[in-house]
Parts: C-alpha cells; structure tokens; sequence
C-alpha cells in the first residue's frame, strides 16, 4: 500500500463508517479495486484499525456526553451499587450493550470465520443486496419510535444483539445497530447517535486486538512506511468521518433508509455481476 492507497481507502472509511451501507465492506471494495493483495494480516489490520480515527469523531462532536457524569439524585434507597451505575450511567450503558459484541466477536475472530469473511469481497456484495432489500421496508416496519422512549438497559443489551450482526462484512455497524433502537422503541435520531456512541469501545477493542495480533506477528510490517500509513489512515478518516456524521443524522431523520438501500442493491448487484461473469475488480493488476 501506497500513501494514495491509504489516503483513498481512509476517505471511503470516513465516508461510510457511520452509514447504513457498510464502511468494511467498502474498504474492502475499494481495496479490491485498487488491487491490494488480500489476506496480508497488515491489510487486515489496517481496515479495522483506520476505523478506530473514524470513531474517534464521535468522542470530538459528542465529548459533552463522553466527558460528563449525571449529578441528579439517584433514586431512593438505591444501593452503593445503583448509586454508581446512575452517576456513571452514560458508560454503563455503553458497557452493556458493548457486551455480545465482545462475546462474538472474539469467537469469530478465534475461530478464523473473521478472516476468511474479510477475504471474500461475494460476501460482501451479497450481503449489500440482502442488506438493501430490508432496508427498503424497514423505515415502515419500525418507524415508531418515541421521544419518551428512553435507553435502558435492556434496550442496549438488544442494540448490542443487533451490532453482532455485523461480524459479516456487509451488513453494516451502523445498520444493525440504528435498526435495533428502532426495534426497541428509539426514534431515529436516538437511535443513530446511541449506534455512535457504541461504535467508540466496539472499535476501540476490534483496534487493540488487531494491534495485539500485529504485535505477536512477526515484526517484519513493523516498518517506519507501514505505521505512517496507519496513522495518516486514522487522521484522514478522523477529518471526513467529523464532517459526514452530521449530515447522516439529518439526512435519516428526515428520509430514512430507502435510498441507503437503492444505493446498496446498485452496488452489490453489480460486483455480483461482475465476479460471476468472470471479471476481476482489479482496476489494476
């Protein structure tokens, strides 16, 4: 990879990691298109640790609810325990609904499913279709959201459910977790900003885990070009990511998914297309 590669692929990562059309998925398009070899643990990597600049963003525009406690009294005769977990409220909900992701997260990635799903741009295609197909229908099915209809506990856990999905390159993070809030009772906007939110620790551990990996390897990507590359990577996501998510929350609320979900079938159908007519996706080889 290339410092055009890196700048290109960590535009597309910025661009789509926070809407429903799947930021792995593309990069791995892209990546295809731009004939980077797959299956290098560093190119592996390097698509899930960019994603880390791209969350990033989110601690930035949303820092007043990352960086602030609830002081309002906890109920009456609640434990030293529910006293923690209302002042601390915020984290503790994230820390919920982080939780199945931790679970199957790590099982896929032991297993090597992960891996082999990151190879194999089909999946992705397929997955895009399928994916856009329900997005069509979805904004009827659960757009019935409400204002009072605050986040609990079990509301996150369930977003947290839905976020697992997204193991499968494709499906889309923000998708899965945006349509669980919706399945619970969040209106759009809420929904969309708790899938933000939840993106900051899912991502932050996805990146530790692939820099632990990298670590055991051998140290031979360790290459002053290599690390360059991840870091003007996060950056460049970091500053398209800050500028896209805004525009996202509107652009949802006010529209919903239908168009995410044109967009999704025209993509996936015609990588579909083209791989099963025999052609490369390689602009060059």
């Amino acid at each position: 990879m290339d410092w055009l590669d890196t700048v290109i692929i960590a535009i597309v990562e910025g661009l789509t990691e926070f809407l429903p059309v799947s930021s792995t998925g593309h990069m791995i398009i892209t990546q295809n298109l731009l004939g980077i070899p797959q299956g290098d643990p560093f190119v592996h990597a390097f698509t899930f640790i960019i994603q880390f600049g791209a969350i990033l963003s989110v601690v930035c525009l949303y820092w007043k609810h990352f960086f602030r406690l609830d002081n309002s009294p906890a109920p009456e005769g609640s434990s030293l325990f529910g006293r923690l977990k209302h002042k601390f409220r915020f984290y503790w909900l994230l820390f919920v609904g982080v939780l199945p992701a931790v679970v199957i997260g790590l099982a896929a990635k032991k297993s090597g499913l992960l891996d082999w799903l990151l190879d194999s741009v089909l999946v992705v295609a397929i997955m895009l279709v399928v994916g856009g197909i329900f997005m069509l229908f979805c904004d009827r099915l659960f757009n019935k959201g409400s204002e009072a209809n605050k986040l609990t506990e079990k509301r996150a856990f369930f977003i947290g459910l839905y976020q697992c999905i997204s193991v499968i390159p494709g499906v889309s993070r923000s998708m899965a977790t945006i349509v669980g809030g919706m399945t619970q009772g969040l209106t759009r906007q809420r929904a969309a900003e708790f899938s933000f939110f939840l993106a900051v620790p899912t991502m932050a551990g996805a990146t530790l885990l692939d820099l632990l990996d990298l670590l055991k390897e051998d140290a031979a990507w360790a290459t002053s070009h290599n690390i360059t590359m991840l870091i003007l990577g996060c950056v460049v996501a970091f500053i398209v990511a800050l500028l896209a998510m805004k525009w996202f929350v509107a652009f949802l609320t006010k529209y919903g998914f239908k168009a995410f979900g044109y967009y999704r079938i025209v993509v996936g159908g015609i990588i579909i297309i083209l791989l099963l007519t025999g052609h490369s996706l390689a602009m060059v080889d």
